[in-house]
């Protein structure tokens, strides 16, 4: 693929769902040129960025025109249309399987994301300074459903890498950088030890440490 036809993601490092799609990318073995929309700085309310996404909203693709927001949404998008069909492992063309992929993903998006953000965003945007004990309550309810998933097989959807793990990883990287206690989750610190063979884990990382030192900044001492 040459420069000039190659994906466009429009994305910003410190947005866990951003780098999800990054990470996917990477997996997968697309070659993606990256813009980076400053989220901090508003860059996604930029006139010719609200054009091109009018939910402003990290990560967009953009491949020959056609435009796809919703990291999990482009990760699936990814797989299909630029996945090996000799390894169709990150996304499976069986049925059943795909659907715990989905499953997965699914998660993600409706509940283990939503729980991260909840505590996030009001330290990053809204002033709190703490974590209200609720909040850390129903992210560990979702970090056990995590660790159920991880109790007989490799990955989240099974013995091989999918979407779905660069997807959770993306953001399970982010509220780890902000310090979140998982020793009691052994499952889940088994799977991240072997989420570092993922590709583009470390271009991840950077970007969840600049979330997390974002975060405790904020934080009351």
């Amino acid at each position: 693929m040459s420069s000039e036809s190659a994906v466009k993601l429009y994305h910003f490092p410190v947005s866990g769902p951003s780098r999800g799609a990054l990470l996917a990318a990477r997996a997968i073995g697309v070659p993606v040129q990256i813009q980076i929309i400053n989220l901090f700085q508003k860059e996604q309310l930029n006139q010719d960025f609200l054009k091109i996404n009018p939910q402003h909203c990290v990560p967009t693709l953009e491949d020959d025109g056609f435009v796809l927001w919703e990291s999990r949404a482009i990760a699936c998008y990814l797989a299909d249309k630029y996945g090996k069909d000799e390894d169709d492992t990150l996304y499976p063309k069986d049925l059943k399987q795909r659907a715990v992929v989905n499953q997965r993903l699914y998660f993600d998006a409706s509940s283990l994301y939503v729980k991260i953000r909840a505590i996030c965003f009001p330290i990053l945007f809204l002033g709190e300074t703490e974590i209200k004990e609720p909040l850390k309550k129903d992210l560990n309810s979702a970090l056990e459903f995590l660790n159920g998933f991880l109790e007989n097989s490799k990955w989240v959807a099974g013995h091989q890498l999918t979407i779905a793990d660069t997807s959770i990883y993306a953001s399970l990287s982010s509220i780890l950088a902000v310090g979140w206690d998982i020793s009691s989750f052994p499952n889940i610190q088994r799977w991240i030890k072997d989420c570092a063979t993922i590709p583009g884990y470390a271009e991840n990382e950077e970007g969840a440490k600049k979330f997390g030192e974002a975060v405790k900044k904020n934080l009351k001492k």
